[in-house]
């Protein structure tokens, strides 16, 4: 079972993609949010969902690998689905 405070998996650094899986009338979808790390001035570690102009090629292809991996995903739901439900035999 997942956990819904806790994305499935997340992509890349300094810029991340969460992937969370959600439920909804008894099927799984998937959304994702994305961040930027950074160091302040003093060293401590921030986030952001802010990106300037240097971070968008980085953050077009942590989107292009969050999509691949929320297809993968549910592909696999699909798939895991399918196993639960035994064939007919018409």
């Amino acid at each position: 079972m997942h956990n819904p405070t806790k994305p499935v998996t997340k992509i890349g650094f300094p810029v991340t993609a969460a992937i969370w899986r959600n439920e909804k009338s008894g099927r799984a979808y998937y959304s994702a949010t994305f961040q930027l790390s950074y160091k302040d001035d003093d060293g401590n570690w921030k986030r952001t969902s802010t990106f300037a102009i240097e971070d968008l090629l980085a953050l077009a292809k942590i989107v292009d690998m969050a999509h691949t991996e929320m297809c993968r995903l549910r592909k696999a739901d699909r798939d895991a689905a399918q196993v639960e439900r035994p064939a007919s035999d018409d």
